[in-house]
């Protein structure tokens, strides 16, 4: 295991705490939202197609990260590696596409949240709700590391919890043990072949992007790796049980869902989840549902909140991003890095003042491209790690994690992000996202080029090549 030269965050997560962390990232918006959406846009085989396929992505995906993160546990760990393996002009596009995405993110989720809140205050305005959650998810991410970590912790095990529950019940009523108003015992009639791809076989490749966006999160594994304890053991342990959970939780509520309603029925901006519990009759339906959705929403804002915030923390300790952001408070936490975060967060409220259907869509679409090529570049950077790591004499058996079927693991995940994105450019509604996402990466690429990388071959902190190996 090598460490890279850098101002130390404390390594106060344990286990449950990295494991919680990806699971809070990815169990959100995606799954209680966007699930339906897909199922409505590709069907249920489409959407069961669509999300086994990103789940052969994301493992793909984490498992190259999981042997650079274990090699080189530093905090905003895949910034790091493509500036040391690809080049470090990738390096700053893929930091500053993953910021701007990450912490835009966090920002609509604070909107989200606000709106829930009118379930229970109607009179209030969403706006005081919104600077209510700001404040309090600010002040966890400020105090300590710990802190933050025990509070998304909870966040993520009341959405695991729900989520069990809702297959539950969703089962049971699928075989008729639970009643549902008003409809019959559904069994299994709308998964008949019939009506699988009721739009065919293409728009699986279509919606990949309502995927992407659904698994995105997962990377934070790579990004906590400075904070966490016993990298070597704990990384590992959590890419294992973080796939399994995700790829399980997101598959049997695509069958509970579409077994229970026709295709049709589902869309946007009114959670199945939250239909299908008040048809099973459970009490207070409708504010259970709506506390959990709240408490998924604030996990993925604090989520986010913390990747965008070590993000700017690591970039400006390599001088890709103003110094100030690169200092740590007493307590180790990045607190000018997590302000800079916070106050451009805030720029995502005036979604509240725009359609909301459209602005999900879009901001989907510009999120998921993001994610699309940050997951390339841990690839690559993976695939270019191992060879040089072979060719300085390195041995694969001291890698303590390592990617299986090298070099057609990395080579399999770049080609599948790449036919995804090539995809994108045939949906009117997703086009939009995808000419932001590349120009704004071309732009960071010029923009280093003109204006960072002399700077950096004079004072000495341009690195391209790796460290060297452990002996």
């Amino acid at each position: 295991m090598k460490n890279l030269e850098e101002p130390q965050l404390n390594r106060s997560m344990k286990s449950r705490h990295l494991m919680m962390l990806s699971l809070g990232g990815v169990i959100g918006t995606g799954l209680f939202l966007n699930v339906g959406y897909t199922i409505n846009q590709a069907g249920p085989g489409g959407a069961l197609v669509g999300y086994l396929i990103g789940g052969l992505i994301l493992y793909m995906v984490m498992t190259c990260l999981g042997e650079l993160a274990v090699y080189m546990p530093v905090t905003g760990s895949f910034q790091k590696y493509a500036s040391r393996y690809i080049s470090p002009s990738a390096g700053f596009s893929l930091g500053w596409m993953y910021f701007v995405g990450s912490a835009a993110t966090a920002g609509v989720e604070f909107t989200a949240a606000g709106i829930l809140m009118k379930h229970w205050f109607p009179e209030t305005p969403v706006w005081i709700w919104c600077a209510v959650f700001m404040v309090l998810l600010f002040a966890l991410n400020a105090l300590t590391t710990k802190g933050f970590a025990e509070a998304e912790f909870w966040f993520a095990s009341i959405k695991v919890i729900a989520v069990l529950a809702f297959i539950v019940i969703g089962a049971a009523a699928i075989i008729g043990w639970i009643p549902l108003d008003g409809k019959p015992t559904p069994h299994l009639t709308n998964l008949a072949p019939s009506g699988l791809f009721p739009a065919g076989i293409a728009i699986v490749f279509i919606t990949m992007m309502n995927v992407i966006f659904s698994y995105q999160g997962s990377e934070l594994v790579g990004i906590a790796a400075g904070e966490t304890e016993n990298p070597e053991k704990n990384i590992p342990k959590a890419i294992r049980t973080i796939l399994f959970r995700i790829v399980v939780f997101y598959i049997a509520s695509i069958v509970v869902l579409s077994a229970i309603f026709p295709s049709s029925e589902l869309g946007l901006m009114q959670s199945p989840f939250v239909t299908l519990m008040e048809l099973a009759g459970v009490p207070y339906a409708a504010s259970i549902m709506n506390f959990v959705i709240l408490t998924a929403i604030l996990s993925v804002g604090n989520s986010c909140l913390y990747a965008s915030t070590r993000l700017l923390w690591s970039m400006a300790n390599d001088g890709m991003a103003p110094s100030v952001f690169g200092r740590l408070t007493k307590r180790k936490v990045p607190l000018n890095a997590l302000i800079f975060t916070m106050a451009f967060s805030l720029l995502s409220l005036l979604t509240s003042v725009m359609e909301a259907d459209a602005v999900f869509v879009l901001l989907m679409s510009i999120a998921a491209i993001a994610v699309t090529i940050s997951w390339m570049g841990i690839a690559t950077s993976q695939l270019l790690f191992r060879r040089r790591y072979l060719k300085q004499g390195g041995k694969l058996e001291d890698l303590q994690y390592r990617v299986k079927f090298y070099p057609l693991v990395p080579l399999t995940c770049i080609s599948f992000c790449l036919i995804i994105l090539i995809f994108l450019a045939f949906d009117p509604s997703q086009r939009i996202g995808l000419g932001y996402g590349i120009g704004f990466f071309a732009a960071c690429m010029i923009f280093y080029k003109v204006r960072l990388e002399k700077k950096h071959i004079a004072d000495g902190t341009l690195t391209v090549e790796p460290a060297e190996v452990n002996q």
